[in-house]
């Protein structure tokens, strides 16, 4: 092992805790899906908050309970997602920190991932983190034996941390998934043509809600049934298929395929979930509720680049953290220390 590596051990996975990063690309032809972060930009976050490539991998987990120990060197991670944290030290020493931030782990201590709000997944980046990779990416995808879920005792190689180079994003309070409903935007087809318009007015209509069955390779919903045409049934000769299409079964209810969906199906799809939004609906907990909303093809493209505009721009506003109790000097310097000051004599 290289002197200057630090290793992070896995002492407790939670819930389907695996390394992704942005997935694997060009092999859909030769039926190998993407997989990759569900949330690609929160993936880029976690890394930047490192100094790591914004595609690098980095630990993406369910729900909550991810525990995590440096050992032999102090290192660096970076969260992303709207979760708790908290560092344990020895003597069981606990401190709460918040997301969207970096924090350095000495050996010995744990990193402790909370119950995640308003979402299913979260991002834990490793400066320097050293994966082995599979037809050119990290990414898990265990249906296929590409890698495997991370288990307890699992330890994975990263780079020793050096001074305390941390920094923090700004980013919005988490959506009240559960209570608000999300406006999930869609081009309509490649098949909407097996469905009656009333049919397709009721899957624009319908408040839907994302099912205890959904996982990493499709987000299963409920809330409407939707009904064929009798001429046409509930089965296509199968074609291609991409993250984001949403297939239609015998039973009606709508399947929005995922990162580790298959490439191929014999489904009709109704709808696509475009690219800008599909990793909102990715990350939506069990008993959410959304809508979607047809728009065009051309829409869906300058929503694509409004959202890349966005998380550039946030990546590039990251700032340096100042530890609780420390004084941030070059705030303190270029501050104007005189103004608001008050005369004794005069009146106001």
């Amino acid at each position: 092992m290289n002197r200057n590596a630090a290793t992070l051990r896995v002492v407790f996975p939670g819930a389907l805790a695996s390394v992704q990063d942005s997935g694997r690309t060009g092999l859909r032809k030769v039926g190998v899906p993407r997989a990759g972060a569900l949330e690609l930009g929160w993936l880029r976050i976690a890394n930047a908050l490192v100094g790591n490539a914004q595609d690098a991998a980095a630990i993406e987990f369910f729900g909550g309970g991810l525990v995590l120990r440096a050992e032999a060197e102090p290192l660096r991670v970076g969260l992303a997602g709207h979760f708790s944290v908290e560092v344990i030290g020895s003597e069981d020493r606990r401190e709460k920190v918040s997301g969207w931030r970096s924090v350095q782990l000495l050996p010995g201590q744990q990193l402790r991932c909370g119950m995640t709000l308003g979402s299913r997944v979260g991002y834990v980046a490793v400066a320097g983190l050293n994966c082995p990779r599979l037809l050119g990416s990290a990414s898990t995808y265990a249906r296929a034996g590409f890698g495997r879920l991370l288990g307890a005792g699992d330890v994975l190689e990263a780079v020793a941390a050096s001074g305390h180079d941390l920094r923090l994003a700004t980013m919005p309070t988490p959506e009240a998934a559960e209570a608000a409903e999300m406006t999930i935007r869609v081009v309509p087809g490649p098949q909407a043509d097996y469905f009656a318009a009333a049919t397709l007015a009721s899957f624009f209509a319908a408040p839907l809600r994302v099912t205890a069955e959904s996982d990493r390779m499709g987000m299963r919903l409920d809330g409407v049934t939707l009904v064929h045409l009798p001429e046409k049934g509930a089965d296509i000769a199968s074609d291609a298929t991409v993250p984001g299409s949403i297939q239609v079964p015998g039973n009606g209810k709508p399947i929005v395929l995922l990162n580790d969906g298959q490439t191929a199906g014999g489904y009709p799809k109704i709808a696509t979930v475009i690219s800008a939004d599909l990793p909102r609906l990715a990350v939506l907990p069990v008993g959410a509720a959304l809508r979607f909303v047809p728009v065009s093809v051309a829409e869906a493209e300058a929503a694509a680049r409004d959202r890349e505009l966005a998380l550039r721009e946030t990546i590039a506003n990251l700032v340096p953290l100042i530890d609780q109790g420390s004084v941030d000097l070059d705030a303190l310097y270029g501050g104007n220390l005189l103004s608001g000051m008050v005369n004794a004599v005069l009146p106001d």
